[in-house]
């Protein structure tokens, strides 16, 4: 999942990005809202986490932009203000949810997973999808009731496919979703991770939950549980 980040304090801004890194998320960053502006309507942002008070202008309008561009990502708001009104404001503009500074990062971790699952469907942390169940909170993946080992990227990957199970997702969106702006994409490196996908999540290659659609991409096999 691809997180952006638009927070002028730079201190803030790195820790927040550093605890989402360390918690396997793909993390954009910026300083300004005309940068915000620019990654939330050019790139596949899978949410986003927005200081009201930035100092070019406000947070305020960079969530109308994104919002009159169709840009439907799920969208946490920070702020320094303590008056309802400006929550409310907040939140009428297009927001989903919003957290008041000074915040636990813990807290800031725990709603950016409920936007996220909600925004695909789902009001609790595990997600089933056949034999497969992904628990967002621990980032952890069982198969058949028995726990299997991924890379980062693996999670990643398979966390996608999951959240947009049945689906075809081209082997660009799958790359776009996983990588940070700045970081060098390799689609060879995609076929690797879902080669070993498939041989973690199937070991008796059996029946692969994951399909190659020629000439798409890739497909989790199996739909989600409802």
């Amino acid at each position: 999942m691809r997180i952006l980040i638009v927070e002028d304090e730079d201190t803030l801004r790195a820790q927040v990005a550093a605890r989402l890194r360390k918690e396997g998320y793909a993390v954009d960053e910026a300083a300004n809202a005309v940068d915000g502006e620019h990654i939330g309507i050019e790139y596949p942002i899978d949410a986003a986490i927005v200081d009201l008070g930035l100092p070019d202008k406000p947070g305020y309008d960079v969530i109308k932009i994104w919002r009159s561009q169709k840009r439907n990502f799920p969208i946490l708001i920070l702020t320094a203000r303590s008056r309802w009104e400006e929550k409310v404001a907040g939140l009428e503009c297009g927001a989903d949810d919003y957290l008041v500074k000074p915040f636990h990062p813990e807290e800031l971790s725990a709603r950016l997973r409920a936007l996220l699952r909600r925004a695909a469907g789902h009001s609790q942390p595990l997600i089933q999808s056949g034999p497969i169940v992904l628990d967002m909170a621990a980032k952890r993946v069982h198969v058949s009731g028995q726990e299997v080992a991924l890379t980062a990227l693996e999670y990643k990957v398979l966390e996608h496919l999951i959240l947009h199970a049945g689906d075809v997702l081209s082997k660009s969106e799958l790359t776009e979703h996983i990588y940070e702006q700045d970081l060098e994409r390799d689609s060879n490196v995609l076929e690797v991770i879902v080669g070993r996908l498939r041989r973690k999540l199937d070991p008796d290659q059996s029946l692969s939950p994951i399909d190659t659609v020629r000439g798409r991409g890739y497909r989790l096999r199996f739909r989600r549980s409802v």
